[in-house]
C-alpha cells in the first residue's frame, strides 16, 4: 500500500510539474502568421480558422497552467496553420498567370 501510494504521489507531481510548452506556442503563432502572410483568411481556409481556434485554445490552457492541454492544441494548431498554408500556396500556383498589356 505505501508502495502504491509513493508511486501515485509521484505521478501526480510529474503531471502538475510539467513545463510550459512555450516551444509548441512560439511554433504554433509562427505557422499561423505564414499561413497569413501566405493569403489565407478565414474566409478562404477552414484550416487557418482551426489553427486560430486551436491557439485561442492553447492560450486559455496557458493561463490555466494546463500544460498538457496546451501543448497539445498548440500542435493542433500548427497543423492547421501549415495545411492553410500549404492551401494558399497552391491557390497561387494555380491562379492563372496574366500578361502583362
Amino acid at each position: 500500500m505505501l508502495r502504491f501510494l509513493a508511486v501515485f504521489i509521484g505521478v501526480a507531481c510529474l503531471a502538475g510539474c510539467a513545463s510550459a510548452p512555450v516551444q509548441e506556442m512560439s511554433d504554433a503563432r509562427q505557422a499561423i502568421a505564414a499561413a497569413k502572410a501566405a493569403g489565407a483568411t478565414n474566409a478562404t481556409s477552414p484550416d487557418f480558422s482551426a489553427a486560430q481556434a486551436a491557439i485561442a485554445r492553447a492560450e486559455s490552457h496557458l493561463q490555466s497552467q494546463e500544460f498538457t492541454r496546451a501543448r497539445l492544441a498548440a500542435m493542433e494548431a500548427k497543423h492547421h496553420a501549415a495545411a492553410a498554408l500549404a492551401n494558399a500556396n497552391a491557390q497561387h500556383t494555380d491562379a492563372p498567370v496574366t500578361q502583362p498589356h
